[in-house]
């Protein structure tokens, strides 16, 4: 018997340190679930897949109205097809002449809206320049690409030429006086002939 109350005392002994072992590792997992939150990875994944299966749901509606706005609006402005086979002169002439009108219409108006883009695009710009003077920043405008070695070029082809000894020499006229010389030895000189003349006679 004592042998038996040995046994009970003993797995009475395992079966609490059992309890102990499972009441921590309980409290060791309520601590993780307490720290990650409602939100587990398994649960985040369910989620994310649920909105990006409503994203696509929404995305899909949209396209559809904006396309069964599309066509109302192309409805409204085109109008119904006519019945052109059974229709007669006069008939295609009114509807040629309603075709035009609505384009005239439509240009005119086209015409206009470009205008108006046009306009504000100047006014955005305007008002953008008048709000960088205002706080000193200035739009650097684009520097055109200009080679380096044409403006030494230049600047060596001055100096070349104010080294030129030949342009700033003073231009001699020899014709000129070789001509004086050839013409006073060419002239008889008529004075002396006169005086020896007088001096024979």
């Amino acid at each position: 018997m004592a042998d038996d109350e040995a046994k009970k005392a003993k797995q009475a002994d395992i079966e609490r340190k059992r309890a102990e072992v499972r009441k921590r590792m309980e409290e060791a997992s309520k601590a993780k679930k307490a720290k990650k939150g409602f939100m587990t990875p398994e649960r985040k994944k369910k989620l994310r897949l649920l909105l990006r299966k409503k994203a696509a749901e929404e995305l899909k509606k949209e396209q559809e109205r904006k396309a069964a706005e599309r066509r109302r609006i192309i409805e409204q402005r085109c109008g119904k097809p006519r019945d052109l086979q059974s229709a007669n002169e006069a008939m295609l002439k009114k509807y040629c002449q309603e075709y035009y009108d609505r384009m005239y219409l439509c240009e005119n108006q086209k015409w206009d809206l470009e205008y108006e883009v046009k306009k504000r695009d100047w006014e955005i710009s305007d008002l953008n320049a008048q709000v960088n003077d205002s706080r000193g920043k200035f739009v650097k405008p684009t520097l055109k690409k200009v080679s380096k070695y044409e403006n030494k070029f230049a600047k060596l082809q001055k100096k070349a030429a104010e080294f030129n000894f030949r342009n700033q020499l003073k231009v001699v006229k020899k014709k000129e006086f070789t001509l004086e010389d050839e013409e006073k030895e060419k002239k008889p000189d008529w004075s002396k002939n006169k005086g020896d003349a007088k001096a024979e006679a």
